[in-house]
């Protein structure tokens, strides 16, 4: 016996999950993804999602409805006739018609340790927090958002130096190996759901541009979390004269330092800023157009004194 599952997802983070169940016999008997966007070089060309594309390698037949608004859309996933959905990061919240057709319910693979850091960025809320430990869970979807009892769970740790894409990929990986072992429970009937407490529930918003500048008058390690924590998109960013003109500098890593001085300024060449308290080393960097370069050969290419303010 196998079961009969519709899976939902889009960017990369949900292929591991995909290929993992479809390798453990399951049949995947559609895949629901977002609709091409334009992309490319010149944003032209209609670019299929990652999910999109390992399914068409896969075989799998793959469904792009806008929104399930649409009756015609919601009688098709009922005509599925599947035992269970498997949600990863689909992008689309879910009607009750949906969640109600299957036999079994829909399950989420969310990247965070429930209630803590429901909503659509748990992965850079969680680093910019300054947590130390998130991971994976295994949640039956309801009508909330991100609410619905959770049947497993896998814990990582966070490292003092882990960025958003490093925790990403581990994340994405457990999330693969721990929504099979959900499935292979769920088809022999021993799988186990237990409410979320509603105590320590925070919402992880998504990341808006107004946040991603860097403000150098919070404290170093606030600083520094923001800075691994929008690594590598976004990205955390701060301004600087470059030969008279006013350029944005996207900051991929940076290292706490206990030097001080008036938040904002170069303290060495080494591209060492005061912060608040302490200081922050940025230690790899970007300028708009350009290549990721570690700080010792951007700044050969864009030097920035000891002695500069930065906007």
């Amino acid at each position: 016996m196998s079961l009969r599952i519709v899976f939902m997802g889009t960017p990369e983070f949900s292929v591991p999950t995909l290929s993992v169940l479809a390798q453990a016999g399951h049949r995947i008997v559609s895949v629901y993804t977002q609709p091409p966007r334009p992309g490319g070089r010149r944003g032209l060309d209609l670019q299929k999602s990652p999910v999109h594309q390992a399914a068409e390698l896969l075989g799998i037949p793959v469904r792009t409805p806008l929104n399930f608004k649409n009756e015609a859309d919601r009688e098709e996933f009922r005509a599925l006739d599947a035992d269970v959905a498997v949600v990863v990061a689909y992008g689309l919240l879910l009607p009750e018609a949906i969640l109600n057709g299957t036999r079994l319910g829909c399950y989420n693979g969310h990247a965070s340790l429930l209630p803590r850091w429901r909503g659509a960025a748990p992965i850079q809320r969680a680093i910019m927090a300054g947590d130390h430990e998130t991971g994976m869970m295994v949640m039956k979807i309801d009508v909330g958002l991100d609410t619905g009892p959770v049947a497993m769970t896998k814990a990582v740790a966070i490292g003092p130096e882990m960025t958003a894409g490093e925790l990403h990929d581990k994340l994405m990986l457990a999330g693969a190996s721990l929504m099979r072992d959900a499935m292979d429970k769920l088809e022999a009937g021993d799988l186990p759901l237990t409410p979320q407490p509603d105590e320590g529930a925070l919402y992880a918003a998504k990341i808006s541009k107004a946040e991603t500048r860097i403000d150098f008058s919070r404290p170093a390690q606030e600083v520094h979390n923001h800075i691994r924590g929008l690594s590598p998109f976004p990205g955390a960013w701060f301004e600087a004269d470059i030969g008279g003109k006013a350029e944005r500098i996207k900051v991929l890593s940076s290292v706490v330092e206990t030097a001080g001085g008036v938040a904002g300024t170069v303290l060495f060449d080494d591209l060492t800023i005061a912060c608040g308290e302490g200081s922050v080393r940025l230690t790899r960097l970007q300028k708009a157009g350009g290549k990721v370069l570690g700080a010792e050969e951007f700044r050969r290419g864009t030097p920035i004194a000891a002695g500069t303010r930065l906007a």
